[in-house]
């Protein structure tokens, strides 16, 4: 971006001279260059570089190592120090002129081809909005898991949810915010007694790196959130700029969310951790990928190269829960699904899940749920 040259701004690079020191050194002698945004020259100061607009709109883009530059509106005297590297082009290929004048003169570095950018550049910005739900799920609904190429956003918007990735069992409370990364397996679910809305939003960025705010609880600032809210309204109005707003306004939280977190961005975990975890999210995910086939402790651990003790430890110490209680709660809410499918009556589904008995299967779900199978069969047909 053209940046206003000012005596702060341009420190770095020499001083920009007041007003009345120009008239005061009209007898220093000055060469006249014109530029007309066909050259795009760069060159570096010999020896302390007096620049002055001789004519135009000209943009000065100065730099001290030749690779990142600040570009500033010539609209005043500067004094370049020596071995600054600058280069001057027309604003909008305007035909312009400049004055300069330098005890030795400045030094060719390169002829670009291409100006030297005066433009913004974005260190990050949302170059895809792919999905935008907003879920108004069941008591104690459950997802079984997926991952997919681009980013998602999972904002609570009341009640509370377990959002499941990289080994962690994490509970989003009303408010809270989680992200998945690209090519990340989660799952999500809630307990019995909650039924949560919370939205999910899929989306790719471009320049930008969102690992600072990936396998955490966020809980966002107001700002944030009242730009979570616009999303959802714009989402409603749907006008021919909605889905640009809705881009920019998902660009701009992410910003404010990567500032919030920087100071305290999380600290790496050590290899022993990052095993852990991977054993832990290989483990659900089998899990939830074969939950309609016969599953054991000792078989998945097996399918994730641990032994089962040792896959039981890490359950226990990271979420909480055995490993075989995990498959039971994940086989009890694989229930209600298909019951809501209504493809299979409920020896059938005892059956596809392989519990022992549809007796057995009845009395799990009465345990869990609080209510028996067709009790639940009613309330949601």
């Amino acid at each position: 971006m053209i940046q206003h040259l000012n005596h702060i701004n341009f420190k770095d690079y020499g001083i920009v001279e007041p007003e009345r020191n120009r008239k005061a050194s009209s007898d220093v002698e000055y060469r006249t260059i014109a530029l007309d945004g066909q050259q795009h020259t760069v060159y570096q100061a010999a020896s302390e570089t007096l620049i002055g607009q001789g004519g135009g709109m000209t943009v000065l883009s100065v730099s001290l190592d030749g690779k990142k530059y600040q570009s500033f509106y010539l609209d005043k005297l500067v004094r370049l120090r020596e071995n600054v590297y600058f280069s001057l082009v027309p604003f909008r290929q305007e035909k312009t002129m400049v004055e300069i004048s330098s005890e030795r003169l400045p030094e060719t570095v390169e002829e670009r081809t291409e100006p030297i950018t005066a433009t913004v550049e974005n260190a990050m910005h949302v170059t895809g909005v792919y999905t935008l739900f907003y879920h108004e799920k069941e008591r104690g609904f459950f997802f079984a898991g997926e991952s997919h190429p681009v980013l998602e956003l999972t904002y609570v918007d009341q009640g509370s949810i377990h959002s499941v990735a990289d080994g962690q069992d994490l509970v989003l409370e009303q408010g809270d915010m989680a992200f998945y990364g690209a090519n990340q397996w989660h799952m999500q679910y809630a307990d019995i007694d909650v039924a949560p809305r919370y939205v999910t939003l899929s989306f790719e960025i471009e320049n930008g790196n969102l690992d600072a705010l990936l396998n955490r609880r966020i809980r966002p600032t107001q700002a944030a959130v009242t730009l979570m809210q616009q999303i959802l309204r714009e989402q409603d109005r749907m006008d021919p700029y909605a889905l640009d707003m809705i881009a920019a306004q998902l660009t701009q939280l992410l910003l404010l969310l990567l500032r919030h977190q920087a100071p305290t961005a999380k600290v790496k975990a050590s290899n022993s951790m990052n095993s852990e975890n991977e054993i832990i999210r290989r483990a659900q995910q089998y899990i939830s990928e074969h939950i309609r086939e016969k599953l054991s402790v000792p078989l998945v651990a097996r399918m994730v190269d641990v032994s089962a003790s040792y896959m039981t430890a890490l359950f226990h110490k990271n979420l909480q829960i055995s490993p075989g209680e995990y498959i039971r709660r994940i086989k009890i809410q694989e229930s209600k699904q298909m019951i809501r499918e209504g493809n299979l009556n409920f020896t059938e589904i005892a059956e596809v899940l392989h519990y022992s008995t549809v007796h057995h299967f009845s009395r799990q779900f009465k345990d869990k749920f609080g209510i028996t199978p067709s009790e639940y069969a009613k309330s949601v047909r």
